[in-house]
């Protein structure tokens, strides 16, 4: 059961208030604190391996979460954050990791390269080095190379659905696992003239500018796709989503889609986390469709218990808003 709120009043308002005064060093130091407090976390999962270099290069280390209890070999989930293809770390994500492994996930979290000492593919071939890693490897940790799922957010939405609709990239690294299916939150799929300089920059570059487009690369042979958006997101706004999700649809690829009703770019990928869970059922919605494709074939996977809302903390919550408003705001829109 995860030990919410157990932390003191003010220890943790005191956090969120350190997040919300340090604007200049937030996304690096400390902006992310809050939902990776241990108190605000699930339990009943461990960090079984840590900074483990899967290539040369220090962007080029990953994290594995795994339940506590494991018995047999795991479903296998791969996070990719998400951060404009320009910043993000993996530990900021640890609050997605134990999510995901309390519910019975072995849990992969891999720092990838961002501009400017990248551009386009470059980050993609990163994430599908750390695969091939995940399927020499992933086993001795207890996960399941032959249950692999890809899920993401935003920036690492886009890698995450780029890896599974371009085999070239898996290719180069003699990746074969097959992926099973993907989650894609508030992610970027149909971008096309790059519009704002964030964009331009990482991608202005490519030879083959339609050929960067997750709409442009989709067949029938695609994996299923669930894809979740908020609807008032400022950053990819949610036509996007369904203008990828209607070219799956057409080209007969199962997809399901979530549309939360009232929230921004950020929240999806925070609701994962025990902190702001009761907010949407983004985590559930996942769990359940990496189900319905063989996550646990013998049986239902381990249901957390989600907190409940933080009555009790009445003054967390403006903060709270604070913090999402600074994560959003230090993003240019990525589509029009």
């Amino acid at each position: 059961m995860p030990r919410s709120y157990s932390l003191s009043r003010r220890a943790f308002i005191g956090a969120l208030m350190a997040s919300v005064v340090l604007p200049g060093k937030a996304f690096a130091l400390s902006i992310m604190d809050p939902f990776n407090l241990p108190a605000a976390m699930d339990a009943g999962t461990v960090k079984v391996g840590a900074d483990i270099a899967y290539a040369d290069g220090a962007r080029h280390k990953l994290d594995v979460y795994a339940p506590e209890a494991r018995g047999t070999l795991a479903p296998v989930v791969f996070f990719i954050y998400g951060g404009g293809w320009s910043r993000g770390e993996k530990y900021e994500y640890q609050f997605v990791g134990q999510a995901l492994a309390s519910r019975g996930f072995v849990v992969v979290i891999a720092d990838y390269r961002v501009f400017p000492d990248v551009t386009y593919p470059d980050f993609l071939y990163d994430s599908a080095s750390a695969l091939s890693w995940v399927q020499t490897n992933i086993a001795n940790y207890g996960g399941d190379p032959n249950r692999l799922f890809l899920a993401g957010h935003s920036a690492g939405a886009y890698n995450a659905v780029m890896l599974a609709l371009d085999p070239s990239f898996l290719r180069e690294f003699d990746v074969s696992m097959s992926i099973q299916a993907v989650a894609a939150l508030s992610g970027p799929f149909d971008f096309y003239p790059f519009e704002y300089n964030e964009v331009r920059d990482v991608f202005g570059g490519a030879p083959n500018p339609q050929g960067t487009q997750p709409i442009n690369l989709v067949t029938s042979e695609a994996p299923p796709m669930y894809l979740a958006t908020g609807t008032t997101d400022p950053i990819v706004r949610m036509q996007n989503t369904e203008r990828f999700a209607q070219k799956l649809k057409d080209s007969g690829v199962w997809v399901t889609t979530r549309y939360y009703e009232g929230y921004g770019h950020m929240e999806p990928v925070l609701a994962l986390g025990a902190l702001w869970r009761w907010r949407m059922p983004v985590l559930d919605d996942m769990v359940a469709f990496f189900q319905m494709f063989g996550a646990f074939p013998s049986g239902v996977p381990y249901v957390a218990v989600a907190p409940d809302a933080p009555e009790q903390l009445p003054e967390a919550i403006a903060p709270m808003e604070q913090i999402v408003e600074q994560m959003n705001a230090m993003f240019q829109p990525i589509e029009n």
